[in-house]
């Protein structure tokens, strides 16, 4: 037996006397839960067991994945600073080639958890793609990504947008500007082709969310008869690129456009090859990003280790966010180290600073480009996974009509806030973080308030998917119907 086989062993045998009446530290320990249950403003007993000092990690020695994006920061940070060490948990953090090598190792049990697309459990919960059932007790971030544009496509979008009084153009720039320019290339006979990194990706639906809110139609998927494409129908057509491939692929000429993370939009700026013409927070302000991702099975055979690394990650993103982003300086150079993201420091700076390059000089404030603790972006709504759901409804990728009940049911199968709300009340017992730095946990449904911070003005309420997709005019719940 090694030492780590030592650690993960918890003796269960007690005393008769033990055994017999409740021992002093457990004692304690509720009485600890009691009181932060109190300073809550809840009485209900198993709140008050959720802020039990956590027992010791049954799996103490981890390796998690993550693709080499600047939203991969809370693994990287919970790393450096120690978090997770102080947790008892000795992590390995591994680069991995794609989000489908990334999922399979996860689903094969190579990875124990990994940074991943918000999308990527849902699909694999319902069966796009590999069935398996996967979780998520702690959303990474919100915002991050951005549309590029080539120059050449850029050149001719430029002319036509509205200025503002000195020249540059105003935001958000819309899709309908792309328009014309995509119908000049269907006159030609070319097609018009743009890159997202995975087809149950943020950066696939808010692309073919910004396409359609402009009038253009990014196709469906249709997998009842083979085609997974998602291009039946398609005026534009999208198709896969890892996302450290976009720019070299945009200069090649192989696509006129692409949505990924940071820092590979600015990347182009800085290549000269392209144009960002939009932030996905113009799309649809403070989106929901990535996910920290786990099978099922281990958080049910892993309890404590599970949310002790809830807990090394919420610390993490607590970190990345605090006094104004004070600390994203440092946590540039610890991104730029090669084991990370492995880009120019100078070009991660750029977004994750604060300010976002969209055209060579025009440089803007954007403080939200990146938001990793703030706003609760660590919590896993259920709403967020509705919205995923109505999107992989709206595109074809889920084939039949669902009741709305069924878009809840997968939604809480998937997103596990109760997981998180344990991690946190452990945080706030400890004194690493005070009650009102989360959300109210006795009255929080698991729903954000109905928004229409969407490019398109659309409304958004969780509870509602179905009349939610009937309120667009492209797409397959869509007033156009089928693609």
């Amino acid at each position: 037996m090694t030492m780590n086989d030592d650690l993960a062993t918890v003796p269960t045998t007690s005393s008769a006397a033990e055994r017999s009446a409740p021992s002093r530290r457990h004692f304690l320990k509720t009485a600890l839960g009691l009181a932060v249950g109190a300073a809550l403003g809840r009485s209900v007993l198993g709140e008050a067991f959720a802020a039990d000092a956590v027992g010791p990690a049954e799996k103490p020695q981890l390796t998690l994945g993550f693709i080499k994006l600047t939203d991969m920061a809370p693994l990287a940070i919970a790393y450096e600073k120690g978090f997770f060490q102080d947790e008892g948990l000795f992590v390995t953090l591994q680069a991995q080639a794609n989000w489908k090598v990334l999922q399979d190792g996860v689903i094969s049990g190579a990875l124990d958890g990994s940074h991943m697309l918000a999308g990527q459990p849902l699909a694999a919960s319902i069966g796009f793609g590999t069935k398996a059932d996967l979780i998520t007790p702690f959303s990474m971030d919100l915002n991050g990504n951005a549309i590029t544009v080539s120059n050449s496509v850029w050149a001719q979008m430029l002319p036509k947008l509205p200025k503002m009084a000195d020249g540059k153009p105003v935001h958000p720039i819309g899709a309908q500007y792309l328009k014309p320019i995509v119908e000049d290339y269907k006159k030609e006979g070319k097609a018009f082709k743009m890159g997202m990194v995975f087809p149950t990706s943020t950066h696939n639906y808010y692309l073919r969310y910004w396409l359609a809110a402009g009038g253009l139609n990014p196709g469906v998927y249709d997998p009842a008869k083979g085609d997974t494409s998602g291009q039946k129908g398609a005026e534009v057509l999208l198709s896969v690129t890892p996302p450290p491939q976009m720019p070299a692929t945009l200069q090649a000429g192989t696509i006129d456009g692409y949505c990924v993370g940071e820092p590979w939009n600015e990347q182009a700026i800085m290549r000269g090859i392209g144009v960002p013409v939009i932030a996905d927070l113009e799309i649809w302000k403070n989106n929901p990003e990535k996910v920290f991702g786990i099978r099922a099975d281990f958080a049910q055979k892993y309890p404590n280790t599970t949310i002790r690394l809830v807990k090394a990650l919420i610390r993490a993103g607590h970190w990345l966010d605090e006094n104004h982003n004070a600390n994203r300086p440092e946590a540039v150079k610890i991104l730029s180290k090669a084991q990370y993201v492995g880009a120019d420091a100078d070009v991660i700076a750029k977004s994750m600073t604060g300010t976002f390059e969209f055209d060579k000089g025009d440089v803007r404030p954007l403080p939200d480009f990146n938001v990793f603790f703030r706003d609760n972006a660590t919590y896993p709504y259920y709403s967020d996974a509705v919205w995923f759901l109505t999107q992989m409804r709206r595109w074809g990728q889920i084939p039949e009509a669902q009741p709305d009940a069924w878009y809840l049911d997968t939604a809480k199968k998937v997103y596990r806030p109760d997981l998180y709300q344990k991690a946190a009340l452990a945080l706030i017992a400890e004194g690493k973080f005070k009650t009102n730095q989360f959300p109210d946990f006795s009255t929080e449904t698991g729903f954000k308030p109905v928004t229409d911070t969407f490019i398109d003005k659309v409304s958004y309420d969780g509870h509602t998917p179905n009349a939610y997709l009937a309120q667009f005019a492209i797409g397959i719940q869509g007033k156009g119907g089928a693609a």
